[in-house]
């Protein structure tokens, strides 16, 4: 099938809000409490009593301090069983159904235009730019990669394209890490395509020749990293996992012996010992997030720009306890003042992908094109010459 240059359209100023809905159960009130009356033996059981405020407060502390949820129910964000309620003393009883309607916002910049590598009926790859995340998450709910595969399929208006499943991603790229990203277009292709890559990280950590091909699908990145490499490769199994960290609900990760296993094969290509810095060729086996950053960074040779990861595979703030309770304007937390994981700055590029078809199970190779500061020597060169040639 042949498949457009390139998909995206410009985004809206504004995005459209999100609604986050809720039931109230017997499980928030918390344990039933007991107590005896004076002077007999009989002992009662009851709920506690829960309020609006104690809900959203409490179950949902990483979104917003208790002084910005009281921000949003006071402005009638908040309804309860249909109704809208500002007062946040208000008392819920199991079953109620609770809607909290975020008022739409303005996000960060984000590219929107992304180059098609391949499409058939069953698989899509794309370019990703650097800049522009993967799927929603934190400020970016709208400007995504997901929303334009959905708003690409909605282009095509037939009967038959909104029968099919929207295009997903499978795999997740850092949103400072530009280069392939893999989409399934079937139910089928995505099941499939989620096991290759399941597949090849349970086997990290098992007793194997980590030089035999152990995977259907093979991931190749082009990465600068700060200082020079002495050896021509290194093999890296620093085991990744996760720890504390502000603005991080669900904590960062690092490089820790408690973790999970990883393992990075890498290729030095390029030393640039005017410039101190080395370019290099990385094959990983697993798919930790943000493995490549961590590897490289407790090898002792950070990405270039790379604002959060330092040596050690550790963030370059350790205060990792301090939580900022002031709060935005819309009642969430202001953005962290130390770097956090959606930081863009630091130069990786997912550059080569190899895999088996999940359907007709012919090997496909996919290249993503190379940005300039990725490039060897040689490279550079080629791709000069060749640029005159066509011109």
């Amino acid at each position: 099938m042949a498949a457009p240059n390139e998909l995206g359209l410009p985004w809206p100023e504004f995005n459209d809000g999100l609604s986050y809905h809720d039931v109230v159960r017997t499980s928030d009130t918390g344990p039933p409490l007991s107590f005896s009356a004076s002077n007999t033996a009989f002992t009662s059981l009851f709920q506690p009593r829960l309020t609006l405020l104690d809900f959203y407060s409490t179950k949902y502390k990483s979104s917003a301090p208790l002084q910005g949820w009281l921000l949003r129910i006071n402005s009638e964000q908040i309804t309860v069983d249909g109704r809208v309620v500002t007062d946040p003393n208000t008392l819920l009883r199991v079953g109620s159904k609770l809607v909290y309607h975020r008022l739409p916002w303005k996000e960060p910049d984000a590219p929107h235009s992304i180059e098609v590598l391949y499409e058939d009926d069953d698989i899509i790859a794309l370019n990703k730019p650097s800049g522009l995340q993967v799927l929603p998450g934190g400020l970016f709910q709208q400007r995504t990669v997901l929303t334009q595969l959905q708003w690409q399929a909605n282009k095509q208006d037939t009967f038959e394209a909104h029968q099919r499943p929207h295009p997903v991603p499978v795999h997740r790229l850092g949103r400072g890490t530009s280069g392939i990203l893999l989409c399934a277009k079937t139910k089928q292709a995505k099941t499939c395509l989620a096991s290759y890559f399941a597949d090849g990280t349970s086997q990290v950590g098992q007793k194997s020749d980590t030089t035999k091909e152990l995977r259907k699908i093979s991931k190749i990145y082009r990465a600068l990293v700060s200082g020079i490499i002495d050896n021509d490769k290194m093999t890296i199994n620093q085991p990744i996992g996760v720890v504390k960290y502000p603005g991080v609900a669900k904590g960062l990760y690092v490089a820790s012996q408690a973790g999970k296993p990883a393992l990075s094969v890498v290729d030095v290509l390029e030393r640039d010992t005017q410039g101190n810095s080395t370019l290099v060729q990385v094959r990983i086996q697993s798919g930790r997030p943000h493995q490549i950053r961590i590897h490289l960074s407790f090898t002792g040779h950070p990405l270039l720009g790379d604002p959060l990861y330092a040596i050690g595979g550790q963030p370059k703030c350790l205060d990792c306890d301090f939580m900022d309770e002031s709060f935005a304007k819309d009642g969430g937390y202001q953005r962290p003042s130390k770097p956090v994981p959606g930081d863009c700055g630091y130069y990786l590029h997912a550059h080569q992908l190899t895999l088996t078809h999940p359907i007709t199970n012919e090997v496909i190779e996919i290249i993503a094109p190379l940005p300039s500061i990725l490039q060897t020597t040689d490279e550079a060169k080629r791709i000069g010459i060749t640029k005159q040639e066509t011109a």
